[in-house]
């Protein structure tokens, strides 16, 4: 066999190699945190209670309709907290509460 072909050969293969390892991908790993902070929602019928102002531990923190049951929610400390909803002054909900790492709260209101 003449060298030139033996070199054509090697150039092939190589080349060949190079385009095998090129096409394949290396196992990778995703690595994530899980946000396992407890959270509280609201469930509600009427429309106007949507504008129901929301206070945890004495802290305004938006309108009912923020935090509405399957929309969205709003996350906590663990712990112990105190929460008032109010419309138009008139309070619709006064409730001390304990809740977990990983709990799900859904307040109805009425």
């Amino acid at each position: 066999m003449p060298k030139r072909w033996i070199n054509a050969a090697v150039t092939v293969m190589a080349i060949a190699v190079t385009m095998l390892t090129a096409c394949t991908q290396l196992p990778t790993e995703k690595q994530g945190v899980a946000d396992m902070r407890p959270q509280i929602a609201f469930r509600y019928e009427r429309p106007e209670m949507a504008q129901a102002l929301v206070s945890v531990n004495g802290i305004n923190m938006g309108s009912v309709a923020s935090y509405r049951d399957s929309v969205a929610s709003l996350k906590l400390v663990p712990g112990t907290h105190h929460l008032q909803v109010t419309l138009s002054g008139t309070l619709l909900l006064d409730e001390r509460f304990y809740i977990a790492d990983g709990v799900n709260k859904t307040f109805v209101l009425r």
